[in-house]
């Protein structure tokens, strides 16, 4: 086996798995109606039945370079991805629920999308422009870029708060990665962690209450796969931080939004070394 998709339910602390496979398959989404979960695997998006279906493609049209920055509209009638096939470099598209063309958001590349505003009028991405990891927001429909940060480390990561009041990311403007946040207007910025680990992909609770993170030994640089890493839970300002479980994973654990729509429980990719 090389990948472990499995859901952890935080008011109980157990864990289930829910499917395994040789490939190596990323970052889940759950379905707005918990139905199903998304993922990515060989440049491709596919549909985990949670019931216990057989896994299905999505028509991702000739979107087939895709990332694991994908994620399902608040109304989950719409998908978003990053793809390069376009480009050859990462740009942001909106395709249909049920899959079909690809319609280009993003006019910049690269672009790396990571959230949704729970309006779903906008977007938040990570864009590297002139070599600057930054946050960025845009509007569905495409147009001129909002940049939230301006070069101070690198940032990226960005995900909604269930209120719209907060987008929470990860910068390394301090040194060591940490978990940061800022209004959508680009006003009070906040830093939410500051410990002895790096961490990534802040991802707030549909209850508004939790954000859960992924974090690695300080001294790993960027995010990558195939290391010993933490799943953590904290309060929404950064309190009671406490780790649930460790697991081999990093890339492709927790990249996108990953938690069931009624806050309960969240979705996540253990895997195991390719030599074992």
């Amino acid at each position: 086996m090389r990948s472990s998709v499995e859901i952890y339910n935080v008011r109980t602390g157990r864990a289930r798995e829910v499917w395994q496979t040789d490939r190596l398959v990323e970052a889940p989404n759950f379905a707005p109606d918990g139905s199903y979960l998304l993922l990515n695997g060989d440049g491709l998006l596919y549909r985990l039945p949670l019931d216990g279906g057989e896994v299905v493609q999505v028509d991702t049209g000739f979107a087939v370079n895709c990332n694991n920055d994908h994620g399902i509209s608040p109304d989950g009638t719409e998908i978003v991805i990053s793809d390069k096939t376009e480009f050859g470099k990462s740009s942001v598209y909106i395709l249909p629920i049920e899959g079909g063309t690809p319609r280009l958001v993003t006019e910049n590349q690269p672009s790396y999308w990571h959230g949704w505003s729970p309006d779903g009028r906008r977007i938040a991405y990570c864009g590297i422009r002139d070599d600057l990891f930054d946050i960025y927001t845009i509007s569905v429909d495409g147009g001129a870029e909002t940049r939230l940060t301006h070069g101070e480390g690198r940032n990226d990561g960005p995900d909604y708060s269930a209120d719209g009041q907060w987008i929470y990311f990860n910068s390394s403007r301090t040194g060591l990665m940490q978990i940061w946040r800022i209004h959508p207007d680009g006003s009070g910025l906040e830093q939410v962690t500051s410990d002895n680990q790096g961490n990534w992909f802040a991802h707030p609770s549909p209850r508004n209450d939790k954000v859960l993170i992924l974090s690695y030994d300080p001294s790993v640089f960027d995010h990558p796969r195939d290391l010993d890493v933490r799943l953590r839970l904290m309060d929404m300002d950064g309190g009671n931080l406490k780790t649930l479980f460790e697991l081999f994973g990093g890339q492709g654990t927790i990249n996108v939004p990953c938690w069931s729509p009624d806050g309960d429980e969240f979705a996540y990719v253990r895997y195991f070394p390719v030599n074992s």
